[in-house]
């Protein structure tokens, strides 16, 4: 009786553990919603877990007593190693998901050598691995060993409005980015910009992008100038306009002059709106607008001097002024600033270069262009030829076009120099032939020159000549001989007349 009681207990336990094992079977069976909220399924897959593996050791326990078979107990654990693997893959899932990188700061910094460099700080905002095992109340070696608070693997790049990484490294990788732990990477700008696109690519191969207004560095407090047409050649007596961009790296001011430094004193100059006539000597900066354009314009003095010479380089700075420091750059000081000692004063500044040009501008004068000879005498014209530009002219020569069988003589031929300002009287003979016909005739003189090994022409001049015809004496003595003879008839004619 007793053995048959030991029978019926010990059957009734197998049925008890085979049940709870069917029934946990049963429950591991997938939920299409654990796709859709994975921290309820992480957290059914772990209980599934934790029944399988009771179930185990239950299991093994009565495979010792001999009360289940071999084949019981590989059906128990393949039932435990499947709800494991299903527990690791959710575990999996939930980390890799709520895997999320953020920059805090990007901020761009000016070199001394005028290029750009960005900082970005970047940190893991996924939520930490406390919170996991507060909301899952998971506390295992497994989930230690996975490492929720770190994301391996970060890799980031700046991208410009088309695409195009601008920046050097052209990416840049971060092995772990803990939690609570940031960290800061720089780049070197290719292209200045004031936004860009961060990239990222990190962990399992989650990807981000993020488009950003950079901050300045407000460590400074200056503005950085700069110039892309920074060196030009003007011509004497003409203007230019340098564009100027201005980007503020303060946190202290935000408005500031506009000063020029080392540019002589007879050069024009004054500040002015880009695009427009509108002057200015200040400008101020706010939030939404760090950077500002503008112009300088300058206007070169008619003729050289020895503060402007032609062909002789001037160097010169244009300041951007912080108020506290405004007294130091006077537009009447005549000192003389390098760029340490610009730096030094902690000023934003960009070296420019005027190079002075001069035209040689040639001008021929004749006080007449109408004269009257004869056949086969002179005529002599004068002509005062006058250098009205900024730039001396060489080798002035003169070229006559006369009707055939004419001759000419240029006195002087050739001037081989002509300084600014200076005139020189040329006197051209022209000569008939003695057979020419009456008549009136055009001569035209041309003149050209070079000025700075450029050609230069004057406006032709054309002269009338015109030629009267030869007179004989004979023929003359005979027309006054009719006209007396005439008259004479004319008075006898009235005396008979008065007779009758």
């Amino acid at each position: 009786m007793t053995s048959l009681i030991r029978i019926l207990v010990l059957a009734i336990v197998v049925f008890a553990f085979a049940a709870g094992d069917i029934c946990s079977q049963s429950n591991a069976a997938f939920n299409q919603r654990d796709d859709q909220y994975r921290l309820l399924g992480l957290k059914r897959a772990r209980e599934l877990f934790e029944s399988a593996r009771s179930n185990y050791e239950r299991q093994e326990e009565l495979f010792e007593k001999g009360h289940i078979s071999t084949r019981e107990l590989e059906q128990s654990r393949e039932r435990y190693a499947d709800a494991e693997v299903n527990y690791h893959q959710s575990l999996l899932a939930v980390l890799f998901e709520r895997q999320y990188i953020s920059v805090s700061k990007a901020v761009k910094i000016r070199e001394a050598d005028g290029s750009k460099r960005v900082r970005l700080t970047l940190v893991n905002a996924s939520g930490g691995g406390e919170e996991y095992q507060k909301l899952l109340g998971i506390d295992d070696q497994l989930f230690r060993s996975l490492q929720p608070d770190v994301t391996h693997n970060v890799y980031v790049s700046l991208l410009n409005d088309e695409g195009a990484i601008i920046s050097q490294p052209y990416e840049a990788k971060i092995a772990q980015l803990r939690h609570g732990e940031p960290q800061s990477i720089e780049f070197r700008l290719l292209q200045d910009v004031d936004d860009v696109t961060v990239s990222m690519v990190y962990g399992s191969g989650s990807t981000r992008s993020m488009k950003i207004f950079l901050q300045k560095d407000a460590s400074e407090n200056r503005v950085a100038v700069q110039s892309d047409r920074f060196s030009q050649e003007v011509d004497l007596g003409k203007s230019t306009v340098y564009d100027l961009n201005l980007e503020l790296f303060s946190g202290q001011d935000n408005t500031f002059s506009l000063a020029v430094v080392n540019l002589p004193v007879q050069i024009g100059r004054f500040f002015k709106v880009a695009g427009g006539n509108t002057r200015l000597s200040r400008v101020k900066f706010t939030e939404s607008s760090r950077t500002k354009r503008a112009e300088l314009e300058v206007t070169l003095p008619d003729r050289p001097s020895d503060q402007v010479a032609m062909d002789q380089p001037i160097t010169f700075y244009v300041l951007a002024v912080p108020p506290d420091k405004a007294g130091l750059f006077s537009q009447d000081s005549e000192r003389e600033w390098t760029a340490e000692e610009l730096e030094q004063a902690g000023v934003g500044y960009a070296r420019l270069e005027l190079l002075p040009r001069g035209t040689g501008e040639l001008s021929v004068r004749s006080p007449q262009l109408l004269h009257t000879t004869e056949p086969g005498e002179t005529v002599i014209m004068s002509m005062e030829v006058f250098n009205e530009g900024s730039r001396r002219l060489d080798n002035v020569e003169f070229q006559v076009d006369l009707p055939p069988n004419w001759t000419r003589e240029i006195s002087p031929e050739r001037i081989g120099l002509l300084e600014i300002g200076k005139d020189q009287r040329v006197l051209l003979s022209i000569t008939p032939p003695a057979d020419v016909s009456p008549g009136k005739y055009q001569v035209r003189v041309r003149t050209t020159a070079t000025s700075g090994n450029q050609p230069v022409k004057a406006d032709d001049k054309t002269a009338t000549i015109e030629v009267r015809g030869s007179s004989s004496v004979f023929g003359t003595i005979i027309v006054v001989l009719l006209i007396v003879g005439l008259v004479a008839g004319i008075v006898v004619w009235g005396v008979r007349l008065s007779r009758r």
